[in-house]
């Protein structure tokens, strides 16, 4: 009976998990984040490289093991951002050398598809809403496929970006879905399904245009002309009555422009918005996936999963066409370093792993696809 720990490294978040015979028995995880603008890599690796011992600690006494009990190190080894995946593979070296252990790389996407696998999907249909990602991904001939996926950036991304726009920080996911059960009024935005593909640039262009012209409505004022120039005038003897009629005119000129410009919306309701009209269109290509492979199972996973709008979404979707849908527990969801294990465990069990001088040719793969793993692990 294997003991796995696994690493998590790949974006704002350094985790570490343990797992014994599919149990997970610690999953403990420290995020980047910012008061505004989103993620920068370096600074992201810099915090990883700070809190990784303590987080290696904490995870080891939650899991009530001691590092010797360690039978293997499974680690992120892609895709992801570069710094930030360097640092996983740095102490995955120096614990293994250190502990004498045998080494698993896992492809982050395909662990967050094998841990939804815990809630007792047996084959299911993927949406995997994350950060830099967003793929439906199912199993097929030996490897995981991708039927759909974005053109150009992923939802997590998207929305990080959206609220990095309206001043809200990053992370910026759980922000906007507070903002949006606060929204009124639905703000058509472009609607970019592309066969089984989406696009996500032009409505975030959309979005920024609308941002942009809020906070400009929101800056203007209305003031009466000043008093100051009329002042001014006087004192060279301009006849006053043509002052008088100028200046009306030319207020109300202003304020029929301040007008034209002012917006019928809020913030709320851009969030609530930009939910309504990106939510469907991820669960537009699921279905349509679910109906072309003839599965009857879909799992979600990612950071945007634990969006609770998107999952009732996705739950009426599957009701309707009679397909089961399964969500595992948020901090599942989200970046951890227990889905990692997870997996580990599963190919530490099948034959898969690096010992010894092996250990060290080890790279990471940030651009590495889901559809180039070999699932050497199932039959």
């Amino acid at each position: 009976m294997a003991i796995i720990l696994g690493i998590e490294s790949t974006a704002h978040t350094f985790g570490i998990g343990v797992v014994r015979n599919g149990k997970i028995l610690s999953n403990v995880r420290e995020m980047y984040s910012t008061e505004s603008g989103g993620i920068i890599p370096s600074e992201s690796a810099k915090h990883h490289e700070k809190i990784a011992e303590e987080v290696f600690v904490k995870a080891l006494v939650k899991a009530g093991v001691t590092e010797n009990k360690i039978d293997a190190i499974a680690f992120s080894q892609g895709p992801g951002l570069t710094p930030c995946l360097l640092v996983g593979l740095r102490k995955m070296k120096a614990w293994s050398v250190k502990l004498k252990i045998p080494v698993i790389p896992v492809n982050h996407c395909i662990a967050h598809l094998e841990i939804g696998r815990i809630t007792g999907a047996k084959d299911p249909v993927l949406l995997y809403a994350s950060g830099a990602n967003t793929q439906i991904i199912a199993y097929s001939s030996g490897k995981y496929r991708i039927f759909g996926e974005t053109l150009d950036l992923g939802v997590g991304n998207f929305i990080d970006t959206f609220a990095r726009y309206m001043g809200l920080g990053f992370p910026g996911g759980p922000k906007v879905e507070q903002l949006a059960l606060q929204g009124m009024n639905y703000i058509e935005l472009p609607y970019s399904v592309k066969g089984m593909d989406i696009a996500l640039s032009g409505i975030l262009t959309n979005l920024r245009q609308k941002i942009e012209k809020m906070k400009k409505s929101e800056n203007t004022t209305h003031s009466h002309p000043p008093a100051q120039k009329l002042h001014s005038l006087k004192a060279r003897d301009i006849n006053i009555n043509d002052i008088e009629k100028n200046s009306v005119l030319i207020y109300n000129q202003k304020f029929r422009a301040n007008e034209n410009e002012r917006v019928k919306y809020t913030k709320e309701d851009l969030c609530f918005s930009m939910q309504e009209t990106v939510f469907p269109m991820l669960v537009e290509v699921s279905e349509r996936a679910l109906a072309h492979i003839g599965k009857k199972e879909l799992v979600l996973g990612g950071g945007v999963a634990c969006n609770a709008r998107l999952q009732e979404m996705c739950r009426i979707m599957c009701k309707e066409r009679g397909a089961k849908m399964y969500v595992p527990p948020n901090s599942l969801l989200t970046d951890n370093g227990s889905m990692i294990a997870y997996l580990g465990e599963i190919m530490f069990k099948s034959g898969i792993k690096h010992e010894g001088k092996e250990i060290e040719k080890l790279d990471i793969k940030p651009r590495e696809r889901t559809d180039q793993v070999e699932v050497k692990w199932r039959n």
